[in-house]
C-alpha cells in the first residue's frame, strides 16, 4: 500500500511546535490511518450534546475517552468509560470523564472527549515499536490484556522486517496456540496481524523521531485486526 508520509510528517511537526512529546488518541488515529492500520470509527466531542450526536451516528455501544496531551494513561484518572448504549448514559459519561480528569490533573489541557464505536470480541494482542540504544528500532508483538502482565509473552525484531519475520513473530509466542481455533471458534487472522507489524516497522523506519508506540489491545478477529487503543511518544 502507499503510505501517507506527508500527513504523518505534518502531524509530528505540529506536535513538536506545541512542545509536546506525547500524541493524543485522535492524533494516533491519524498515524494509523496514514499507515493502513485499522481503527474503530471515532470522533472528538467538545460537549455532551456533540458526544450524544456522534454516538447516535455510530449506532450501538460506544466508548468515551478523555483527550489530553498531558494524560497518557487515561484509565488511571477515570478518563475511560465503556459500554454506553443510550443518550442519557453518553451525556452522563461525558460529564463524569471531564470532571474526573480535571480533578486528577488540574493543569491538563483538554481537547474534548473521544467517542469511539465499541468493538468487542476477538483475541487480545499487543503490538508496537520502541528504540534500543544498540539495535535501533524494534518491533514488538505479544499477547495483550491480562496476558501482558501475567505471562510477559512478547517477541521483538529489529526493523525493518519482512513478511517472513512478521510471521515468525506471530508464530514465535509461547501462547501462539491461543490464536488458533479454540472450542469451535475460528482462528484469528494471523495475516492481518502480520500486516500490522509490517506497517509499524515501516513507520518506525520512516520516522526515527517516534521513540515509542504501543497498540494495546490490538484485537485479532477471524477476518482482520483492529487497533483499539494506543500511545505514541516522541524523542525528547
Amino acid at each position: 500500500m502507499a503510505y501517507d508520509k506527508a500527513a504523518v510528517r505534518q502531524l509530528l511537526d505540529r506536535v513538536r511546535a506545541d512542545k509536546r512529546d506525547a500524541l493524543t488518541a485522535p492524533e494516533g488515529k491519524l498515524i494509523c490511518d496514514a499507515y493502513g492500520i485499522p481503527v474503530p470509527q471515532e470522533g472528538v466531542a467538545k460537549s455532551a450534546a456533540e458526544a450524544s450526536a456522534l454516538a447516535q451516528k455510530m449506532g450501538g455501544p460506544v466508548v468515551l475517552k478523555i483527550v489530553s496531551p498531558e494524560i497518557v494513561h487515561k484509565t488511571d484518572v477515570g478518563g475511560v468509560i465503556v459500554g454506553l448504549e443510550d443518550d442519557a448514559a453518553v451525556r452522563a459519561a461525558y460529564a463524569q470523564i471531564v470532571r474526573s480528569a480535571t480533578t486528577a490533573v488540574p493543569d491538563a489541557t483538554h481537547h474534548g472527549v473521544l467517542v469511539q464505536r465499541m468493538v468487542s470480541g476477538g483475541r487480545e494482542t499487543i503490538a508496537g515499536v520502541t528504540r534500543d540504544p544498540s539495535f535501533g528500532a524494534l518491533v514488538m508483538f505479544g499477547l495483550g490484556g491480562v496476558f501482558v502482565e501475567v505471562l510477559r509473552d512478547v517477541v521483538f525484531r529489529v526493523a525493518p522486517i519482512h513478511r517472513g519475520d512478521a510471521a515468525e513473530m506471530v508464530r514465535g509466542l509461547r501462547g501462539a496456540r491461543l490464536l488458533d481455533a479454540v472450542r469451535g471458534s475460528p482462528p484469528a487472522d494471523r495475516s492481518a496481524l502480520e500486516l500490522v507489524l509490517l506497517r509499524l516497522a515501516r513507520l518506525a523506519t520512516d520516522f526515527p523521531q517516534i521513540s515509542e508506540l504501543d497498540i494495546n489491545p490490538l484485537l485479532a478477529f477471524p477476518d482482520g485486526a483492529v487497533a483499539i487503543d494506543g500511545r505514541v511518544l516522541l524523542r525528547a
